[in-house]
């Protein structure tokens, strides 16, 4: 009983520790991914021969022509991870960014060997985001949190 007891002292003392930190958690794993994917599109488009001969030639999107599959999955990569940083519409563009990630990896098998586990970490990081939201550091916060004004007649 008394070591149940200890067991539980330690978890309130690490919850009371830990909870204010998770707007920072949040925060790092929406900045991280979206730096990572934004900076992806950005070599994309910086280099839009080379990204068009790879969606031709290398990438193995499912179901898309390599044309659409170019444009929208550099699109994404530049237009998602802004959403992310900033904490707008955060569970819908982490979703939005990790079924990208899965396509990423279902489309290019040389990325399985060496990538695969950033893609596993980044899809993790996407997932906190989809489930618990942007956190208080965020502009959904600041939309969420406005308080309601009455309407005078």
């Amino acid at each position: 009983m008394r070591m149940l007891n200890f067991l539980k002292q330690i978890d309130t003392t690490a919850q009371r520790i830990t909870e204010p930190l998770i707007p920072l958690l949040l925060l790092f794993t929406r900045l991280w991914v979206a730096w990572i994917f934004f900076k992806s599109g950005m070599v994309k488009y910086n280099s839009w021969d080379s990204t068009l001969y790879l969606f031709e030639y290398e990438y193995q999107v499912p179901l898309l022509p390599w044309q659409i599959a170019a444009y929208t999955g550099t699109a994404a990569e530049l237009i998602l991870p802004v959403f992310l940083a900033l904490g707008l519409f955060t569970r819908p563009m982490a979703l939005a960014l990790f079924v990208f990630n899965i396509i990423a990896v279902v489309s290019y098998p040389l990325l399985w060997e060496k990538g695969f586990f950033d893609h596993q970490l980044w899809g993790m990081m996407m997932l906190v985001n989809v489930f618990w939201g942007a956190g208080m550091i965020s502009i959904d916060h600041l939309i969420s949190s406005k308080p309601k004004q009455s309407l005078l007649l």
